[in-house]
Order: structure tokens, then C-alpha cells, then sequence
């Protein structure tokens, strides 16, 4: 599944450039290829200049329409003190 995700985003690297995106890693459990049925991809997004939150949402609801899961999208400086250090550990770069 890790794999298929990272795929499938670096085909719309283009794409997502239109969105501003600077890099997007995957975190959680699809990092770690555990993933369940239910299971959501986590994303961690860098954008090339601040977004507001229409343009984050948009963004949002198209990943998960290119990746038909549900997607948690978050920004590095959104992670919560406790687990930004692991967050930022087991990131894998995907675009």
C-alpha cells in the first residue's frame, strides 16, 4: 500500500504544484505498511507559501479522491509538540 500511495502521488507531482505544494510525505500507518480496511493516509504538506483553508481543503479533498481513502492532512508546523519529533523520524518522501 506504501508504495501504491507514493505512486500515485508522484504521477500528479504536476498537480500538485497547482496547488502550491512544496513536498509531501506519508506518515502513520501506511508509512509503516500496516494498514487496516479502515485505515486513512496520513500526509504530511510543506506548500511553496501559505494556503488558506479553502485552498487546504481543496487539497485535501482531492487526495483523497486520487487515493480513495480518507486523508489527514497536516502541515509541519501543525503537529503537535509530543509528536513532531517521531512524525518528522519515520516521513517518507513521496513528492
Amino acid at each position: 500500500e506504501r508504495e501504491k500511495v507514493i505512486q500515485l502521488l508522484k504521477v500528479r507531482k504536476r498537480r500538485l504544484k497547482k496547488f502550491g505544494v512544496r513536498s509531501i510525505s506519508i506518515f502513520g500507518s501506511v508509512a509503516r505498511n500496516k494498514v487496516g480496511r479502515q485505515s486513512d493516509v496520513d500526509l504530511l504538506v510543506e506548500f511553496e507559501k501559505p494556503v488558506g483553508l479553502f485552498e487546504f481543503a481543496r487539497l485535501q479533498m482531492y487526495l483523497e479522491e486520487v487515493l480513495g481513502r480518507k486523508v489527514d492532512l497536516v502541515t509541519p508546523e501543525a503537529l503537535r509538540k509530543e509528536l513532531r519529533e517521531t512524525i518528522l523520524r519515520e516521513a517518507i518522501h513521496a513528492v
